[in-house]
């Protein structure tokens, strides 16, 4: 029992990074290689791999070949992540578009200089270099066929030309479209698809080069996607053989056309919220990817959509770009997702398994806060629209809106829910007032929460103006009958939850105070502050109990960790601290984010953190105490080990073994000793030699390290002399030059070295001196011998 009480309240002492969310994507256009395995995101100067299936990320600084400002093209081996080869472009503007022909021998390149290169990446070399477009050419496509040398472009005069390119001149121009076009589709060798944002789609005769359909869509059209002829598509309202595309634009949803008729038989059913937020999920780019059987859209939003290319469902969508994030907090029984409040309207849930994410819309002005409910499934959210929603997952992950309520007169900025059961929220404002609100039960019922169909209206049961300054923070104590709340004003207040009564006032702050968090097993109260400074309160007298300081600038987020022991605290230079309560002592400081911690939350194993920074980074942490305890135990039984394997080899009089083994230990007295040991032996000197030469350079190398500070006292400098002596006979001045750490070694080696002869030339003359007294006293005697015989 003491053992396992022991275990539970161990204090942490590191957390590691465990996994990243950062962006990988902020717009540009997105490739999606042949298997649909990986894809390819511009990212400012990086280009990101991802791999879609687990959303993981891997960055070529600067395929593939990419086209940058600096006029240069580079040709990549992503799998290596290795540069193949750098050209210049010989545009004198940037590349603007690029296309491989179909045996990805052949690249095109349109610039914003009004020219297109084709390059040969075999011979590399520049075939052709095509004028006569006008402004930037944005759109480059071989036609499919490979014995018909054509090339199609788009510029900034809406025509679509055709080049030859075996004459390299423009043979013909399609004009049809009054403005850019945005995409050109092959049906077969004999069509062309072409949309543009004119809100038309035209189907070309390549033979007689003249317009077969025009199609009116209704829309800005970014992309248009053919569907295959194989395949069933009844879902989708094709009913009939014939050509039918799909398009994606400025309403954020796909469409299927029939070219026969210009009639639209399919569209993507808009969800109610999205209906006045169409400009923000518009589509820039879509894609089909046959292997995987899915249509891929990009939206204005860098998010990037997986749809099922048979039904038009959605199967993944992955966050490209994050914005600020605000606030995170873990979600679900588990613990399996994260919800993220960024800089915007929206809120992300993330399934940390796959990194699908889920973009939930409702508020109509950036969210600022939020909060999970004790069991994962429910949690609420506030925003500066001066509202408050609550949102409830279902078991397949999928969150909706079960309720809202509005009330504050200003943007809510602080959010805390109930900690024993589902039954209220209690919120705060820019308008200094606390709002409690109760949970209806039928919203708290998984089965009713299915039904609802809209979100239901919530009502403050009780307001009460709490500060005269911005509060930043509540909280609400584990029994439920406190609530806690923290100002700019510099005060932290505790209240009853019954009544909303003021129960105390806690003062000791110079500076507005971020964060409050009650203990979860001590009637303590946590508080963070601008002030740089965490302070621990007892909510019986109101009395400061501890002070923590250690940030050198404001603290905006604390929790209790290790069951109410500890402490970690977050601040507004992307440090985080974990501290110990009993100790006042900072124990970790951990660097990850590189601005203000906005967002900090532990999960309910008490093994994991998320911190959420204005960065745009989210980043998991994982407790990593046990795991370097066991490192460190494993460490002390192998060097024991090692040690006494040390004593057997000495005993044994097997030194090279020894020393060998001292050496990996990186033990430089025990080497010394070693060494002394076998100098001591008949024919140490020779023995010494045997043993040095017969060790590899790394080691050699390691006793040039050692005996440089042996050499700097008297009582070891000859066992250092002998090993130096034993290299310089027996090792080349080259070889010897190849010795790292070789030229500090011998400079501190010199001038010791001149010492200790200096002190043994001295000995010598005072021992010479010693002798001729000694030679001259023994005369003497003799002659005196001789005086008394005779």
């Amino acid at each position: 029992m003491e053992e396992a009480a022991a275990s539970a309240l161990r204090f942490k002492s590191n957390y590691a990074v465990s996994r990243k969310i950062e962006p990988f994507y902020k717009g540009g256009r997105v490739q999606v290689n042949r298997d649909g395995k990986f894809m390819f995101c511009p990212c400012g100067n990086k280009l990101n791999i991802i791999e879609v299936e687990t959303g993981a990320l891997q960055s070529l600084q600067q395929i593939l070949v990419t086209g940058s400002r600096a006029l240069l093209l580079k040709q990549w081996n992503w799998r290596e992540n290795q540069c193949v080869r750098t050209w210049k472009a010989v545009h004198v503007a940037p590349v603007a578009a690029m296309a491989f022909d179909s045996t990805s021998t052949l690249l095109a390149t349109g610039g914003c200089d009004s020219t297109i290169k084709i390059w040969d990446m075999i011979k590399q070399y520049c075939t052709h270099n095509l004028k006569g477009s006008s402004g930037v050419v944005h759109l480059v496509e071989f036609h499919p066929d490979i014995s018909c040398l054509q090339l199609f472009s788009s510029s900034m005069d809406y025509k679509i030309r055709i080049w030859d390119l075996n004459t390299s001149k423009c043979v013909a121009v399609l004009d049809g479209h009054f403005s850019a076009v945005t995409s050109l589709v092959f049906a077969d060798g004999n069509t062309l698809l072409s949309s543009g944002r004119d809100k038309i789609c035209i189907v070309w005769d390549l033979k007689t080069r003249e317009n077969k359909h025009t199609v009116p869509v209704y829309e800005s059209v970014e992309a248009a996607v053919l569907l295959p002829e194989k395949g069933d598509f009844s879902q989708l309202g094709v009913k009939k053989q014939g050509l039918h595309f799909v398009t994606a634009g400025s309403k954020g949803i796909l469409k299927v056309w029939e070219v026969a008729t210009a009639a639209c038989v399919y569209s993507q059913p808009m969800p109610f919220e999205l209906k006045e937020e169409a400009s923000e999920c518009s589509v820039t780019q879509c894609m089909l990817v046959p292997e995987r059987n899915e249509i891929v859209t990009v939206s204005v939003e860098h998010n990037i959509i997986f749809y099922d290319a048979q039904t038009l469902q959605l199967k993944k969508q992955l966050a490209g770009y994050n914005d600020e994030v605000l606030d995170v907090k873990f979600l679900g029984p588990a613990d399996s997702h994260i919800v993220v409040a960024t800089n915007s309207p929206q809120l992300k849930v993330f399934e940390l398994a796959t990194s699908h994410c889920q973009i939930l819309y409702g508020h109509t002005e950036t969210i600022l806060a939020l909060d999970v409910f004790r069991k994962g499934l429910m949690f609420v959210s506030c925003a500066k629209d001066k509202s408050i929603r609550v949102w409830r997952m279902n078991k397949d992950g999928r969150v909706i809106c079960v309720a809202q309520g509005l009330g504050h007169a200003h943007g809510v900025g602080a959010v805390a829910c109930s900690r024993l059961k589902e039954r209220f929220i209690v919120t705060s404002s820019q308008d200094c007032t606390i709002k409690i609100w109760n949970i209806p039960e039928h919203l708290t019922s998984k089965a009713k929460a299915a039904l609802i169909s809209c979100p239901e209206t919530l009502h403050a049961k009780v307001t009460e103006r709490g500060h005269n300054k911005d509060i930043n923070s509540v909280t609400v104590s584990p029994n439920d009958k406190l609530i806690a709340t923290g100002s700019q004003d510099r005060l932290a207040k505790l209240w009853s939850c019954s009544d909303c009564s003021l129960l105390g006032v806690f003062t000791g702050h110079k500076r507005g105070i971020w964060c409050v968090q009650f203990s979860p097993v001590d009637q303590v109260l946590a508080t963070s502050s601008a002030d740089g400074t965490l302070k621990l309160w007892g909510i019986r007298d109101f009395s400061c109990l501890k002070t923590f300081e250690g940030h050198d600038a404001s603290v905006l987020k604390i929790i209790f960790v290790s069951r109410g022991t500890q402490l970690l605290s977050s601040g507004s230079d992307g440090l985080l601290k974990l501290w110990t309560i009993k100790t006042n002592e900072c124990v970790k400081t951990l660097d990850g984010h590189e601005n203000k911690i906005w967002g900090l939350h532990s999960n309910k194993q008490d093994d994991m953190v998320v911190t959420g920074s204005t960065d745009s980074c989210i980043t998991l942490w994982k407790d990593v105490t046990e795991i370097e305890e066991k490192e460190a135990q494993a460490k002390e039984e192998e060097q024991i080990i090692k040690e006494q394997e040390l004593s057997n080899l000495l005993h044994e009089k097997r030194y090279l073994k020894a020393l060998g083994l001292a050496i990996s230990l990186d033990r430089p007295h025990t080497v010394l000793m070693v060494i002394k040991d076998i100098l001591k032996e008949t024919d140490g000197r020779k023995k010494l030699e045997e043993n040095i030469v017969r060790l590899r350079k790394d080691q050699k190398e390691a006793v040039l390290a050692f005996l440089v500070t042996w050499n700097t006292n008297s009582r070891n400098c000859h066992e250092a002399q002998a090993v130096v002596e034993t290299l310089l006979k027996h090792e080349a001045p080259e070889t010897l030059l190849q010795y790292s750490g070789i030229k500090p070694a011998v400079e501190s080696l010199l001038p010791y070295t001149e010492r200790h002869f200096q002190r043994l030339s001295r000995l010598l003359q005072a021992t010479m001196f010693i002798d001729f007294m000694w030679q001259n006293m023994r005369l003497g005697d003799t002659a005196r011998q001789e005086d008394v015989t005779l």
